[in-house]
């Protein structure tokens, strides 16, 4: 069994969280630290590595919205940090840029025009503008924990971060033969580099971008090993804003009016979303044999697209509609998905799916008091050194001799 995440920002982490723990709590036979394959892109690359790491869906929760009783909180301010590094190389370079310029206009004046001789300049462009290098150290910080690991070798899954090579337009499972020496910390931030937002990722002297440029869950990467049930969980859909209006007898919004960060928003997701859906039928021709299951969220769903993610409240109102949306869904589309699930020993269990009581907020608040017990903080950190001192001995369990 296998599961493929897309990307979508730390919004999009942040809906896979709340779906994985919808997931987690109804499907029988399913333990989300104990796949055979994790395949990650963008911000599904962190929560992919974290689960294969050992992290449980509940852990990353605390650790995204949550915060205040995570050992290492999530800040969303470590993302927008700008690229003052990239700033200051690519304006270094305009001395020597404008020189070439003019000499190049002074031998050909009458053959090429003044702005075309100067069109080397726009080399001075940032390639992005902000710096993710924090990410980097964040992680490499996380996975120095006890039982946890920034070595693909060390986990005993297999573990497939993607990022795009930009001097060859091709995929790279980082994690993959040959391409398993990168720390996991490095491929993270080479698989989020969103083009434009960060700079690209040198790595073993070539340069990395985001892995949704040419698809967007990669999921052939876990069918190719031969895994005949993957879950997919994509948060990228294209907004429809004439359906949230109606559907749910608001106001229409037109996008235009967010500034060209909703209107890339929007293209960026309605690309990447109609590729996905061409890809997910081609799956269904090459490996008859498999099963590929989608979640993803409806296309009216607003709070997706326009969550505010430095808003506590926010954050935690998109996991709670995450898990509740995930769990609608299921029951849906249960007469279709229980005989495929079965066929891998898997069964979703009917009774907590429509127990009309549940809710991630109750279910975190019994995770927290019985970690926490009587005696507060104190039960709560031993919990949490017990949790990853079992992490080490699995892996010394599994460890290659």
């Amino acid at each position: 069994m296998a599961l493929a995440l897309a990307g979508g920002g730390p919004l999009g982490a942040i809906y896979e969280i709340g779906t994985l723990m919808a997931l987690s709590e109804v499907l029988d036979g399913v333990d989300f630290n104990e796949l055979d394959a994790y395949v990650g892109v963008s911000a599904g690359s962190f929560i992919a590595a974290g689960l294969a790491n050992g992290l449980s869906p509940a852990y990353l929760h605390r650790m995204f919205v949550d915060s205040d009783s995570a050992e290492f909180p999530f800040e969303p301010e470590m993302l927008l940090k700008p690229a003052f590094g990239e700033y200051g190389r690519r304006a270094a370079s305009v001395p020597a840029l404008l020189v070439e310029s003019f000499v190049d206009y002074l031998r050909k004046p009458l053959r090429q025009g003044f702005l075309a001789s100067f069109q080397r300049l726009s080399r001075a462009i940032p390639t992005g503008i902000f710096d993710n290098a924090g990410m980097d150290v964040f992680l490499t910080r996380l996975f120095s924990m006890p039982g946890l690991t920034n070595d693909f070798r060390q986990i005993r899954s297999r573990l497939f971060l993607i990022a795009t090579d930009l001097d060859s337009g091709a995929s790279i499972a980082f994690g993959s033969k040959g391409h398993d020496h990168v720390p996991i910390a490095t491929a993270i931030r080479a698989s989020a580099a969103l083009p434009g937002l960060y700079p690209p990722v040198e790595i073993d002297g070539r340069w990395f971008a985001d892995g949704a440029l040419k698809k967007t869950l990669h999921a052939s990467v876990a069918l190719k090993e031969g895994i005949p049930l993957v879950l997919c969980i994509n948060p990228l859909v294209p907004f429809d804003a004439s359906l949230a209006s109606h559907e749910r007898h608001l106001k229409r919004r037109h996008l235009v009016d967010g500034g060209l960060p909703v209107v890339l928003a929007q293209t960026f997701r309605a690309i990447v979303h109609s590729r996905m859906k061409t890809g997910l039928e081609k799956y269904d021709i090459q490996y008859k044999d498999a099963d590929v299951i989608l979640f993803e969220p409806k296309r009216d769903d607003a709070d997706m697209f326009f969550t505010n993610m430095f808003s506590y409240a926010d954050r935690k109102r998109l996991t709670e509609q995450a898990y509740r949306k995930t769990r609608d869904e299921l029951l849906r589309r249960y007469e279709e998905l229980a005989p495929k699930l079965a066929r891998h020993g898997v069964s979703i269990n009917h009774a907590a799916l429509t127990d009309p009581h549940r809710s991630l907020a109750r279910r975190m608040a019994q995770l927290k008091r019985r970690r926490a017990g009587n005696m507060g903080l104190t039960a709560l950190r031993l919990s949490d050194t017990l949790d990853d001192l079992a992490r080490a001995l699995r892996r010394r369990e599994h460890r290659p001799v």
